[in-house]
Parts: C-alpha cells; structure tokens; sequence
C-alpha cells in the first residue's frame, strides 16, 4: 500500500514540478503519467479491482486539485518576480538636446555618425539620405540614437 501511495505523490510532484518549473519541457507531465500507470498497475495486480479503482479516482481528484490550485492567479503571483523596472525619461538621459545644432561627419543612409559640441553620435535622418558635413538639427530620440534633420 506504501508503494502505491509514494507513486501517487511522485507523481503529484512531477506534475506540480511540470506546471511551475518545467512548462513546455513535458519531462514532469510524462514522469507523472509514469508514476500514475505504476501506481494504477500495483493497485490492480497485488490488490483488487476495487483498490485499483479507488487508485484511479484518488488521481484524478488530487491531479485537478493540483492543477486548480496552480491555475489560481495567486500562487502565480508568488512564484512571479514583483521587480518594476523604473527608467528616467529619455530626453533627459541623452547629451544632447531637442532644437541642438550639429554636423554630419558621414553619410546619413538613414543611419551615421554625427557630432554635437565635439562628440560623436549615432543618428538617423528624419528626411531620407543626408550628405557628410551637412549642419542638422536634433529633431527627436530614439532609443540610443539622435534623429536629425538638415538645417535650410
């Protein structure tokens, strides 16, 4: 009776195991299932056809009690990473600012290199292709890059 008891928990386990730690992997759901035939064979072959019975309706309650208890939003909330990632504007994070005159130093195809106030810069042009030395404004920002347009 032990055997059949410690297979049903083994594969209550494993089947907890497949829906928080290994989604997608099916190695807890097939060990489960494992556990379970074991466990269904041992009730049936060294007890009676009652016991494998009752075998079966003990997995099948506590495998969905398993299964609506890992369904609930709050036991994924535990097990969920809580950290919020705070970010400053990205206006203010870049050297350079809105309206900010500067030169090209290569070509803009949309993407090149551009300097404001003696540094260099990545840039894309908001206007298409930009030749090298042309004077343009920073008209915007996107993510680690100025977007310019030419100065008329």
């Amino acid at each position: 009776m032990w055997m059949i008891i410690l297979l049903i928990v083994c594969g209550l386990v494993f089947l907890f195991a497949e829906l928080f730690l290994l989604p997608g992997l099916s190695v807890g759901a097939f060990l489960s299932l494992a556990c379970y035939g074991g466990a269904v064979y041992v009730a049936f072959d060294r007890f009676s056809t009652e016991t494998g019975l009752w075998c079966i309706a003990a997995i099948v309650v506590l495998s969905l009690i398993v299964i609506a208890v890992s369904l609930r939003s709050k036991t994924w909330r535990r097990l969920s990473l809580e950290q919020r990632i705070t970010s400053s504007n990205r206006e203010e994070s870049m050297p350079v600012a809105v309206g900010e005159r500067g030169r090209t130093v290569s070509r803009l195809a949309p993407v090149g290199r551009v300097e404001f106030a003696g540094r260099m810069y990545e840039a894309k042009s908001q206007a298409g292709y930009i030749d090298s030395g042309v004077e343009v404004e920073a008209v915007d920002f996107d993510d680690f890059s100025i977007i310019v347009k030419p100065v008329k």
